[in-house]
């Protein structure tokens, strides 16, 4: 067994299911994903798929991997434009369909990530954190999670991180197959995908 196959701290049932579920779900979606692939690429041109540096489990960066949903645009300065004013009309559907977070199944298999969990937020906001919301690191990231199931990014950071933690005290095997069920069901009402008058989330400032 590899520390990346099976992640040092991680229930082996929480494991077993992600590969269970992870494994087959690539190969039955990989249509889709090629798909989407085509057409981020005629949309916004190379690269397709979207890298950035993430903290996972006890904060350990690992490259997160998502579709591409912005273009590149700068202001006078230089500066990237607001994220609202590059995202693009394909980007917008890819994450009203949550299409954009397909590439995380990757992760998932690599073990940097499960498919329910706290999200992985940026790097920086590490040192922003309260020691109660820097719980939030005592498990794997998610592609869903208790959060995400419960207003997503409508909620304030606070409720977010108040919500993470609940999930890392009672993470049963159960409450994963709960959120999962849910996040289909949001998913298709595109519920809570960004705060009221914005495209995207506002930054976390502590």
């Amino acid at each position: 067994m590899s520390a990346a196959l099976f992640p040092r701290g991680v229930p082996l049932a929480k494991r077993l299911f992600d590969l269970l579920l992870t494994l087959p779900g690539l190969i039955l979606i990989s249509p889709l994903m090629l798909l989407t692939a085509a057409l981020v690429a005629v949309s916004l041109g190379r690269p397709v798929i979207f890298r950035q540096q993430r903290p996972g489990k006890d904060g350990r960066i690992f490259t997160l991997y998502k579709f591409r949903s912005m273009r590149d645009a700068f202001d006078s300065q230089g500066q990237p434009l607001p994220d609202g004013q590059r995202l693009t009309a394909l980007g917008r559907f890819l994450r009203k369909s949550s299409l954009d977070e397909l590439p995380e199944l990757v992760n998932v298999l690599r073990g940097e990530m499960s498919l329910v969990g706290p999200r992985p937020l940026l790097v920086q906001y590490l040192d922003r954190y309260t020691p109660e919301q820097a719980r939030r690191h005592a498990v794997l990231p998610g592609i869903t999670g208790w959060a995400q199931v419960n207003g997503r990014n409508a909620l304030s950071w606070e409720d977010k991180f108040r919500l993470d933690v609940w999930y890392v005290d009672h993470w049963s095997l159960w409450l994963d197959i709960k959120i999962l069920a849910i996040t289909l069901w949001k998913v298709v009402r595109r519920e809570g995908i960004s705060q009221p008058g914005q495209e995207t989330a506002s930054e976390f400032l502590g």
